[in-house]
C-alpha cells in the first residue's frame, strides 16, 4: 500500500473496518498530531485481525481522530503460518520491548509463563494491568510496521502447564546445549513453530526435563548465552524466515 515517490502513509489501529467512518481516541489523536497530520490527509487502517484499508481524516482534536473509511481499499491479508511464543515472566521493561518486536515479527500468540526463577525478578511483568501495557506496545508496533495481524495475548500460566501446549507445531525449547536452530527448523511446515525459553538464569532442571519429555526439541542460536529477549527475537525471526521460505507465493495486496 506504499506509494512510490510519496511519503509512507501513517497507520492506525481500529477495532473494525466495516463502517463508513472510524472514530479513534486520544492515543490515536496524539499519534496523528506527532505526525503533523491534518484533515483531508490519507491514512492506513489495520484492525489487527487481517484487514487493511485506507481512509481520509475528517476531524482531528486533542482527544479524538475521525477517519472516513474508503471501503474500496479494504482487503484481507491471510494470516502467516503460526509462530507461538512462550515468554518467561521476567523484567517488566525487557518484556515490553520484546512485546514490540513480537508484533513486528507477526507472532501469532504470546503466552507468559511463570517459572521458578521468575519469582525472584523485580520488577517483573505480570498481572492484568501489565497485560494491558503489553497490548498497547503491540498495537503501537503494529501501526509502525503496517502489519495486519496483532498477536493474541494469552493469560499467564504456570511452568507445569506449558509443555503440553502447541502439540501440532514444531516445538523448540531454547537451550545453549541444543542443536542448531536452523537444523531443527529444516523440517518445519505450514503447521507452524512454537518457541519456549526461560528467564534470566535459565530453566530449572525439572522444568527443562518436562519440555523434553513432552517432545520439545532443544535448540540453540549462538555460541554465547543470550538474554531472554534477545533469544526470543532471534528465534522468532529465524522461525518466521524458515516458514516464509516454504509458503506459496501470494499475489501483491491491492493498492
Amino acid at each position: 500500500m506504499e506509494r512510490s515517490g510519496r511519503p509512507a502513509l501513517a497507520t492506525f489501529h481500529a477495532p473494525a473496518l466495516d463502517g463508513a467512518s472510524v472514530s479513534l481516541g486520544e492515543e490515536a489523536a496524539h499519534h496523528a498530531r506527532v505526525r503533523r497530520l491534518a484533515a483531508g490527509e490519507r491514512v492506513r487502517l489495520t484492525d489487527g485481525a487481517g484487514a487493511l484499508g485506507e481512509g481520509e481524516i475528517l476531524r482531528l482534536s486533542k482527544s479524538a481522530l475521525e477517519i472516513r473509511l474508503d471501503a474500496a481499499t479494504v482487503h484481507r491479508i491471510p494470516p502467516p503460518a503460526p509462530v507461538h511464543l512462550l515468554v518467561p515472566v521476567a523484567d517488566r521493561e525487557r518484556m515490553l520491548w520484546l512485546a514490540e518486536k513480537a508484533a513486528e515479527l507477526a507472532v501469532t500468540s504470546w503466552t507468559p509463563v511463570r517459572y521458578a526463577r521468575s519469582r525472584s525478578v523485580s520488577p517483573r511483568g505480570e498481572g492484568p494491568a501489565f497485560a494491558d501495557k503489553v497490548r498497547r506496545r503491540m498495537v503501537a508496533a503494529l501501526e509502525q510496521s503496517a502489519g495486519a495481524w496483532l498477536p493474541a495475548i494469552e493469560p499467564e500460566i504456570e511452568a507445569g502447564e506449558a509443555p503440553a501446549r502447541f502439540g501440532d507445531c514444531l516445538r523448540l525449547l531454547l537451550d545453549a546445549a541444543g542443536e542448531a536452530a536452523l537444523s531443527a527448523l529444516s523440517t518445519v511446515d505450514h503447521t507452524g513453530v512454537a518457541v519456549a525459553l526461560g528467564p534470566e538464569g535459565g530453566l530449572e532442571e525439572a522444568e527443562a526435563d518436562a519440555y523434553r519429555d513432552a517432545g520439545w526439541r532443544a535448540a540453540t542460536l549462538a555460541p554465547t548465552v543470550l538474554r531472554f529477549e534477545t533469544a526470543a527475537v532471534a528465534a522468532v525471526a529465524v522461525a518466521r524466515a524458515a516458514l516464509m521460505s516454504r509458503e506459496p507465493v501470494r499475489p501483491p495486496a491491492p493498492r
